[in-house]
């Protein structure tokens, strides 16, 4: 591979690392960077929501002269078929936007051009992660039948069920180390074919670069998860089998039944399971400050000087300190400005730090409950995206960002409480009792 295309393929990656886009993430090996693995957050409001598929990507030596190819990754072991273009093999076919991947040979103008890159191409991918996915099978205009209404029902209903279980479940049981039955002590047997069983795709890799990015959106998103299973319940019995579509046959399907009752226990499991985790952080802290690590230092570090910043702006709206002397574990108060909706409001947020940060990333929480803001999930959960994620001072400014911001542009994955949500972007008559929620809970924290 030319060093030109090495510097491309590297800067298509940073650009992917450092933009805005919350629903993509890219990882490579410094060992290959030809071989790239993707993970796409599944789009709000399809049966795919927030689910988090994941994608081999390898260049060739002519990139980007030819399309790179496309392996899909979130298959259940090659047996679940998530889309007419994404086949359970780990084919992806692409017709989309004119995008090729070596999988289709596309009509004239539908061929693969130097001009796109990585990102337009899962970009791409995730187009076809529509709310009615059956219009994705090839002929459908043409032979759309009386029979095709109910097929498309069916067809929603089935991938809502797998993405829940397999593209949300399993990868984050996996790397909790959590079985069926809900034990954290091992693994259920990968190898084997029980539909009992957990099946991954490599067995256990040592490293899932994707794990922290998994954790911190499922506790984003757990409220609209369990809301959507617990609708789906009243829809589909429990053991009722998936409806076998016209273009699935022999191993290219999606197979199964329904058991929401079973997803909602486990989706519990696994909220409980991360929440130790990210409490078990504090215990690390204390052992890393002992054994003087650096990351220790550098928190510690970090916490001075954004503490030394405060006190030289007078910023009389946050007040920052570490619970009990340790780097790990940060406490922040903010005050709210006078003159806006936090008015009056002292809101006391608990900050959770890895020893492996920036690897993975903090996991903040209010500690005062039922504070009502779309930024804020019913358990406390407060989602906000710094500007940059390997310095604590840029938190600190996205923490107190998303608390302030007051007229946020519509973003379904960056707004994690469901009833906060419908009213803040609904009628005229809902936003004024949005606001009217939102300064209850204000004056609760006072």
């Amino acid at each position: 591979m030319s060093d030109q295309a090495i510097l491309r393929i590297t800067r298509e990656i940073k650009q992917i690392q450092q933009g805005a886009d919350l629903s993509l993430a890219v990882y490579y090996d410094d060992s290959d960077i030809r071989s790239v693995r993707a993970l796409i957050l599944g789009p709000p409001d399809t049966p795919y929501q927030f689910g988090f598929f994941e994608f081999l990507i390898k260049f060739g030596k002519d990139y980007p002269a030819t399309s790179p190819n496309v392996r899909a990754l979130t298959t259940n072991g090659g047996r679940s078929r998530f889309n007419p273009n994404i086949y359970s093999s780990g084919r992806v076919c692409l017709l989309a936007n004119g995008h090729l991947c070596r999988t289709w040979r596309g009509e004239s103008g539908e061929q693969w051009s130097s001009a796109q890159c990585l990102e337009s191409l899962l970009i791409s991918i995730q187009s076809l992660m529509s709310s009615n996915p059956y219009e994705n099978e090839p002929g459908y205009e043409s032979s759309r039948s009386p029979s095709d209404i109910e097929n498309m029902e069916a067809y929603v209903s089935k991938i809502h069920h797998e993405t829940l279980r397999l593209a949300v479940l399993e990868p984050l049981e996996a790397s909790l180390n959590i079985t069926l039955e809900g034990s954290t002590d091992s693994l259920a047997d990968p190898t084997s074919e029980s539909d009992d069983n957990i099946i991954y795709e490599d067995g256990r890799p040592s490293f899932d670069p994707f794990a922290d990015f998994r954790k911190r959106r499922f506790l984003w998103y757990y409220e609209p998860y369990m809301q959507s299973l617990v609708a789906a319940e009243k829809k589909h019995s429990r053991k009722a089998k998936f409806q076998s579509m016209p273009f699935e046959g022999g191993n290219n399907s999606m197979d199964g039944h329904f058991d929401y009752p079973e997803l909602k226990r486990r989706m519990a499991v696994v909220r409980d399971a991360i929440l130790r985790e990210t409490r078990g952080w504090a215990v690390e802290g204390h052992l890393a400050k002992k054994q003087e690590w650096g990351i220790a230092a550098s928190l510690q570090r970090q916490y001075e000087q954004i503490v030394e910043t405060i006190k030289h702006q007078n910023n009389i709206t946050v007040d920052l300190y570490l619970d009990e002397g340790n780097p790990f574990m940060w406490r922040l108060t903010y005050f709210g400005r006078p003159m806006t909706q936090l008015d009056g409001g002292m809101f006391k947020l608990l900050i959770h730090l890895s020893p492996r940060f920036p690897e993975e990333q903090p996991r903040v929480f209010l500690e005062a409950s039922s504070f009502f803001h779309i930024r804020v999930s019913k358990e406390g959960v407060l989602c906000y995206v710094p500007r940059r994620t390997e310095e604590m001072r840029y938190h600190i400014e996205g923490i107190v960002a998303s608390l302030e911001e007051e007229h946020p542009p519509y973003d379904p994955r960056t707004t994690v409480n469901p009833e906060a949500t419908k009213l803040f972007w609904g009628t005229p008559e809902d936003r004024r009792k949005y606001n009217r929620e939102l300064r209850r809970s204000v004056e609760r924290t006072a």
